[in-house]
């Protein structure tokens, strides 16, 4: 089984790690876990700042993670459906951070997009305790 998930995965911490960890256990054993990564320009369009990181520091952070098998680069902005296509996915997975936020409206696909190329979705729990936004609050406290 292939699943995709997307972000930023700015400031790499255990967060990202654990729904990374989250991910593959559920691909499986042999199953591959396929991360669409947002581009410094998307970045700054979607959140109205850049990166910390840039794009080729927060790939190969992602390259180096035991539970990430292929990093792709989010081509198509906030409309996630090409890197979902390109991706050759089963199921797109996310945090359940996006619950309440209508990732799929966000990301420009529906539930029939994805039924009609025959690919599911699901929520991983967010990792509650620890976000990007918490670790840049605490360096600026320091």
């Amino acid at each position: 089984m292939r699943i995709y998930t997307g972000g930023t995965f700015d400031l790499f911490h255990w967060g990202h790690v654990e729904l990374l960890r989250r991910i593959k256990d559920m691909a499986g054993k042999d199953g591959q876990v396929v991360v669409a990564l947002n581009t410094d320009e998307f970045v700054e369009e979607y959140k109205g700042k850049k990166p910390v990181m840039s794009y080729d520091e927060r790939e190969i952070v992602l390259k180096a993670c035991m539970y990430v098998d292929e990093v792709i680069k989010n081509i198509g902005g906030k409309d996630s459906r090409p890197s979902i296509l390109a991706a050759d996915v089963d199921f797109v997975i996310v945090g359940t951070d996006w619950c309440e936020r209508d990732y799929m409206k966000q990301m420009s696909f529906t539930r029939e997009w994805l039924e009609e190329h025959n690919i599911g979705f699901g929520y991983i729990p967010y990792t509650i305790g620890i976000s990007t936004t918490d670790i840049k609050k605490r360096l600026l406290d320091q």
